[in-house]
This record gives structure tokens, C-alpha cells and sequence, in this order.
């Protein structure tokens, strides 16, 4: 027999056993990527190819503060801008939905394509948006979840504002990280309120990445000491924003992926000792066949090893492809727009798993480098 078959014949010896670890490995690893590539949609969120670009204007105090409509002339007077839109959210429900999963923004449409470049829609689509005062455009996600069509009716029910929407889908748009959003005529929200001359904030697209501190702080000091003082910010530093909103999220999650991790070691680590715990006369005549102790500790090694990677392979493969191959929006009930298992967080499981099967090999195999042959050849197995 190799050694090889040796360790595999070992580590099999009780299926029943080897299989409830490796179970045990591979749903906690599990786990503990899906905490991972949770903790990593909330910390770093998608970006579309122009957010570099993108500028978010909103007020200085809160973003529940509109801002006046008089700030656009102001913006679009300055050097670097290649188009500014309004953008107005509104946090409408949808028919009977009790959470409606996207969010509605009116905004300036023949601005679309200037400052939200990466929507891409059919020309007479987006045609037929800018002409129609009272459509919409929808994501496609969205338009998949409801089975939405070119002109079915989609009513709002106002929450924030005291209006409901009565919109006409005029087109269906996709490319974006986030395919769920529906947007509307700004004008059209303007005269459901009786045109009270604000808006939620604005965004701005600047024609180069060197072009975005410069106007951050010109916009910024073009508004300073006014009655509506605005914070200029780019779109990643906006989206991080909202996430900081979240307080303690990663000192929270990461204590459960400690608690993972440490009941993982514990079931691994008795696994190896009741196997180990078995075979001492084994071990034992194999010392008095010459084989040394680091030896020993080898095949032990080996063997929890072997179990810890099986786990992951199950575990981390199984997180990877399942994540990979479903609709994360469909998945989280529209939480989230994608989830991403990267190679760091492959990485992260398998040193997890590699120190795993050290940490667990470490007890059985000092107990049985302590033990003397004698002792050793009195055992039961």
C-alpha cells in the first residue's frame, strides 16, 4: 500500500464520520463566504464605467433637504461639465407590494444619455420617453421581476411626496450595475406638486477624471454662505455615504465569521482526536517499525488536511457557482444587484481551511508523539 492509500484508507475508515466533517467544513465554509461576499456588496458597491466621471450635488444638511431649481443655471456655466440633470427620488410602492425592491427618481430625460451613459435602450424607446410627459423607463431587472411590457400601465403610490404617479412604460432599459431603477419626467412630478421650484439633488457628469476635484470645489464655493449650501461629492464617496449608515456592519459580521471559524476549528479538531484516538496501537506499531515522529505527524497532517479541502472545495465551490449562476436580485429578494464571489474572498476560505487542517491535526499529533510504544500496544482498538 502507498502512503497515499494509507491516508486516504484513514481518513475513511468511519464514512459516516469523515462525511459529517467534511459536511460540517463545507457548510460552514459556506457561510462564511456568503458573510463575505455580503460584507463586500455593502462595503464596496458596484460602479458603473462612468461613475469616475459623475459628481453627486445634494444639500449641505441632509438629503431629505431639496435644493433650489435656480442652482442648475449656476452648474451648467462651468468649464468641464458635460451635462447635469436633476434627480429626484421619489419612494413609491408598486400595486400591493409591502417593500417595493426599486427606486424611482424623476430627472430631466434628454439628460439620460449625457449623465447615465451605460442605460442602454432602443432609440424610439428613449424617444418616445423624452416626447411622453407622463411614461417611464424601467430596468430590466425590473421589467422581468413583474413581466412588464412597452406600455403597461405602472402606478406609483406616493410615500414621501402626497402624489401618485400614473405612468405608461415607454421603454425598457439594461447595462447598468443596477438594472432595477425606474426613472420619470421630472416635470411631470413638478406639476403633480404644483411646481415648487425644487428638486432632490443634482448630478453631474464631468468630460474627464482630471476635471472632477476642480469642480467639486468650484460647485461647492458657488453655493457656500447661501440660503441652500450643497455638498459635492463623487459617486463612490455618495455610495459610501449610505453605507456608513450602517454603523458597526463590518465589526458585525465579521464576529460571526469568528464564531464560524471557531466552531469550525472545534468540530474539526474533535473529529481528528476520536480518529486518532482509535488508531493509537496502530500508530504505535508503526513506531516500532522505525517511522519517526514528524513522520506520524505527517500522515495526521495529511489526513485533516485532506478533509479541510474537501470541505472547501464543497463549500467554496458550491458558494462560487451558486452565486455565479442565479440572479443575485431574484436571491435576495431585490436587496442586493449582484453578488460577487472575488478571488480575495476564494482566497480568504482557503486559508481558512488550510489553517483549519493545521490547527485540527496539532492535539491528536502531540498525544501520540508523547505516547511510548508500550503504552502505545496496550490500547484496545
Amino acid at each position: 500500500m502507498t502512503v497515499s492509500g494509507f491516508i486516504i484508507k484513514n481518513a475513511f475508515r468511519n464514512k459516516r464520520r469523515a462525511a459529517l466533517c467534511v459536511l460540517s467544513v463545507a457548510m460552514s465554509l459556506f457561510l462564511l463566504v456568503t458573510l463575505l461576499v455580503v460584507l463586500n456588496e455593502f462595503t464596496n458597491p458596484p460602479e458603473d464605467a462612468g461613475a469616475s466621471l459623475r459628481i453627486a450635488v445634494r444639500n449641505k444638511v441632509s438629503l431629505a433637504n431639496p435644493l433650489p431649481v435656480r442652482q442648475r443655471a449656476v452648474i451648467e456655466k462651468m468649464a468641464g461639465i458635460d451635462g447635469v440633470t436633476a434627480l429626484t427620488f421619489f419612494g413609491g410602492k408598486y400595486k400591493n407590494d409591502e417593500n417595493t425592491f426599486f427606486a424611482q427618481f424623476a430627472m430631466d430625460p434628454e439628460k439620460l444619455t449625457a449623465v447615465f451613459g451605460e442605460a442602454k435602450m432602443p432609440a424610439d424607446q428613449l424617444a418616445a420617453w423624452i416626447k411622453d410627459r407622463t411614461s417611464v423607463i424601467v430596468g430590466y431587472d425590473t421589467a422581468q421581476r413583474y413581466q412588464l411590457k412597452i406600455g403597461d400601465k405602472f402606478p406609483l403610490v406616493g410615500q414621501i411626496y402626497p402624489v401618485d404617479l400614473d405612468l405608461t412604460i415607454a421603454g425598457i432599459y439594461r447595462g447598468t450595475t443596477d438594472d432595477r431603477n425606474v426613472f420619470f419626467h421630472q416635470k411631470y412630478l413638478d406639476e403633480l406638486l404644483g411646481d415648487p421650484g425644487t428638486v432632490g439633488m443634482w448630478w453631474v457628469k464631468a468630460r474627464s477624471a482630471e476635471e472632477v476635484p476642480g469642480l467639486i470645489d468650484r460647485i461647492n464655493a458657488a453655493f457656500a454662505n447661501t440660503s441652500a449650501e450643497v455638498l459635492a461629492e463623487t459617486e463612490r464617496a455618495f455610495q459610501m455615504g449610505f453605507i456608513s449608515m450602517w454603523a458597526n456592519i463590518k465589526i458585525l459580521i465579521g464576529s460571526i465569521c469568528s464564531v464560524v471559524v471557531f466552531a469550525l476549528v472545534l468540530v474539526t479538531a474533535s473529529t481528528m482526536s476520536m480518529a486518532v484516538r482509535e488508531r493509537l496501537r496502530e500508530l504505535s506499531v508503526l513506531k516500532a517499525l522505525g517511522f519517526r515522529r514528524h513522520e506520524l505527524f505527517a500522515f495526521i497532517l495529511a489526513e485533516s488536511f485532506g478533509l479541510a479541502v474537501v470541505g472547501l472545495l464543497l463549500g467554496g465551490g458550491g458558494a462560487w457557482l451558486l452565486y455565479n449562476s442565479l440572479s443575485a436580485s431574484a436571491l435576495t429578494g431585490g436587496l442586493f444587484a449582484t453578488l460577487t464571489v472575488t478571488p480575495r474572498i476564494l482566497g480568504t476560505a482557503a486559508l481558512v481551511a488550510t489553517g483549519l487542517g493545521v490547527v485540527s491535526s496539532l492535539a491528536p499529533a502531540w498525544s501520540i508523539m508523547r505516547l511510548s510504544v508500550v503504552e502505545g500496544l496496550k490500547t484496545l482498538d
